[in-house]
């Protein structure tokens, strides 16, 4: 910890860059008739609390993305470490704007793969330099997991959505 205590604008910069992708994933998503008339599986999560998990998986990353900056060996790395969660971050409001505002969970479902493989990417390319690091990304994997298998049922419960684009709810 005395790590992060001695490169807080490390862990500023990251914060302000979770919040951004935070905020934005939230405009992106519409909670609204369309998505009320939406039938899910039994198992699915409580709408309040998906703002719990996600605010736990971003300060997860936060830190984790604080460490790894920190413990990189050299600028390429850090370079690589941008990008790997810049690519993340992208997928992860991107897939609230198939789902939500576009109203495509099947090509969000598609999505969900290239997400869970950028994860995975982090998770990897991370760990030899900061297995704490690492590590805390692993609930984020497991979460879009869940998600995917969650999507995967409203894809089954719910297709076709080619018809129902246009629709918006008022």
């Amino acid at each position: 910890m005395r790590e992060l205590a001695a490169n807080w604008p490390v862990m500023i910069v990251a914060s302000l860059v979770a919040l951004v992708v935070a905020v934005a994933g939230g405009v992106m998503t519409e909670i609204g008739a369309w998505y009320g008339s939406l039938r899910f599986p039994a198992w699915k999560p409580p709408n309040w609390a998906f703002g719990p998990i996600w605010t736990t998986i971003f300060v997860l990353a936060v830190f984790a993305a604080s460490l790894a900056w920190i413990a990189a060996p050299s600028g390429g790395q850090r370079a690589m470490l941008v990008t790997l969660f810049a690519v993340n971050a992208a997928l992860n409001i991107f897939w609230n704007v198939l789902f939500f505002r576009w109203r495509r969970p099947d090509w969000a479902l598609i999505e969900t793969g290239a997400l869970w493989l950028s994860i995975l990417a982090l998770v990897v390319f991370i760990w030899p330099f900061s297995s704490t690091a690492s590590l805390l990304l692993v609930p984020y994997l497991v979460w879009v997991s869940v998600a995917w298998a969650l999507n995967l049922s409203i894809v089954r419960l719910n297709a076709p959505f080619a018809g129902r684009v246009a629709v918006r709810s008022p």
